[in-house]
Formats: structure tokens, sequence, C-alpha cells
């Protein structure tokens, strides 16, 4: 006599693991669509240098970019932009700073995470140098300005005035908190 309750168990066996590979190999494309349509994690345009000095500068537009920073909870920094906002033109490279100072007694290592505003900007705003490419090494107490050089292309939408780029600054080395019932938690 067949059993169709071992049949289908079986079934699962096999069909659950291979859904399961199936969604993780899919989770970077997901990923991926999800920055570039909603501007987060800093998913810019991708251009380089020597690119961005070929571009036309359309001087007859000016677009504000505004920057803003803030840190993770428990980030022992000061971590502040140079300037809070810039008028760049479309098309013209640009160069601003963030400032930051490692406040721990010790040495530690950061990462800043960009994000960029409005979303349908993020694939028009191109950093060609940015201090989120690599990790932080901060000795105790040290100050360090932090480049970051960008460029707006000219057929950005016209709607478009003004573009945040806002920065997130982790301390790498931080072990994960504990929620109350003794779980990693995720912030």
């Amino acid at each position: 006599m067949k059993n169709p309750g071992r049949r289908k168990n079986i079934l699962a066996l096999f069909l659950i693991p291979a859904l399961m590979f199936g969604f993780g190999y899919l989770m970077v494309p997901i990923y991926n669509v999800f920055c570039d349509w909603t501007g987060l994690n800093g998913k810019t345009g991708e251009m380089s240098a020597s690119e961005a000095v070929l571009l036309k500068a359309d001087t007859s537009r000016s677009i504000r970019v505004e920057f803003t920073a803030s840190l993770n909870d428990g980030t022992p920094l000061d971590f502040t932009p140079s300037a809070p906002s810039m008028n760049a033109h479309p098309g013209r490279t640009y160069r601003a700073t963030y400032t930051a100072r490692n406040l721990k007694g010790e040495a530690m290592t950061g990462q800043a995470v960009p994000s960029v505003s409005p979303a349908k900007a993020a694939g028009f705003f191109n950093k060609t140098e940015c201090f989120c490419f690599t990790r932080q090494e901060f000795a105790a107490g040290e100050q360090r300005e932090l480049p970051l050089v960008f460029v707006i292309e000219p057929d950005l939408p016209p709607d478009i005035d003004t573009i945040t780029l806002a920065y997130t600054f982790f301390d790498v080395d931080a072990p994960p908190e504990k929620s109350a019932d003794g779980h990693a938690s995720a912030h």
C-alpha cells in the first residue's frame, strides 16, 4: 500500500531547499533593484573620474546639494559635513569633505553608508571618490577630513533642484547589541 503522505514529505524535503537556494541567489539582484528604486545605501550612478571630466557643464542650472551626517547607535565619533550644502552645476566635478573624530580612548574602525534622496536623483549622482568606499581606521582621538568627489549628470530630470546626500557612520568593531531575550539585534 502506497503512502501519499510520505510522497508529499519527500517532495517537500527536496523542494524547500531548492526554493531557499533560489531565494538566496536572487537576494542580491532584488536588493540592487530595491536600492536603485529607493536611493538607499548609496546606490548612485556609476561613473569614473575620467568619464566625469568629459561631461559638459550646464551652467544655466544650479542644484542644491545638501550634506547630512548621522551615527549608528553607540558609534564613538564626532561626524559632520564640513559645509551643510553647496550649489552645483550638473556636469561639473565638485569636492566636499566630512570631518570625523574618534571619541574612543582606543583605535576603532568605522564605515560610512550613504543614501541619496530623492530616489530618482540617485542614478544621476556619481561619486568618483568617496570615504564610504573603504573602512576608516582611526587612532585614539584622531580627527581627519574625509573626501568626497562627485558630479551630477546633466540629464538630471528638470523637476529636481535639491539632492540630499546622507551618511550614517557605523563602528564596525562594536559587537552586536543583545536584545532582552539575549539574541543579537540588528539596527
